[in-house]
């Protein structure tokens, strides 16, 4: 094969997809450290004990730092309710029981205990005291510290469970990177072949 048979803008642009690819590949690999140091910081929040408003201020939306924080806010009204898979202290499969509150600053999840089954408690709201966890329709929400009655604690959510699947990630990028350069290795090889036999 001879660079007469390696086609300029064909070759530019696989060029520069692989460049991207591997751009990306590297751009996870140093995601994998962002990742553990944020891990590291909610675990450190679930020690601190510093109350954090939930909530935001901002149109209720809510920061990632404030995640494995406590909470504490009023209930004025329940808007919703809903029961999702969920798991007990104990390690037993159920149902996380979920209202959704208005609280003068936004709505906000808040997840009121276990359950076997998933039969919504009594419950019209009140005084709110407990943990923002990741998840919900909101991007966090906040599991109570003692359940409402008829409940039992849910499992405490732990910030090592996080995924952090970016090495995958950029174990696939590499890949990809180097199956278009076999591939197109391969189709420069037969583009070669075909123009050799085409002169014979």
């Amino acid at each position: 094969m001879t660079s007469r048979d390696i086609p300029i803008i064909p070759t530019i642009i696989v060029a520069a997809a692989m460049a991207i690819m591997v751009m990306l590949g590297f751009w996870q690999l140093g995601r994998v450290e962002e990742k553990e140091q944020q891990i590291s910081l909610y675990q450190a929040a679930l020690s601190d004990g510093e109350l954090r408003a939930f909530p935001g201020d901002n149109g209720g939306a809510f920061s990632e730092a404030d995640l494995f924080h406590p909470t504490a806010f009023d209930c004025t009204q329940v808007l919703a309710r809903e029961a999702i898979s969920g798991r007990s202290a104990s390690g037993q499969g159920g149902f996380a029981q979920i209202a959704r509150c208005e609280t003068g600053r936004g709505p906000a999840d808040v997840k009121l205990g276990w359950s076997a089954s998933p039969t919504f408690p009594e419950w019209d709201g009140g005084v709110v005291e407990g943990l923002i966890t990741p998840g919900g329709r909101d991007g966090a929400r906040v599991q109570l510290a003692t359940p409402v009655a008829g409940l039992e604690p849910l499992a405490v959510p732990d910030p090592k469970d996080l995924p952090n699947n970016h090495l995958a990630y950029a174990g696939q990028w590499f890949f990809f990177a180097l199956t278009a350069l076999v591939i197109y290795f391969f189709a420069l090889r037969s583009r070669a072949k075909a123009r050799r036999e085409g002169k014979s």
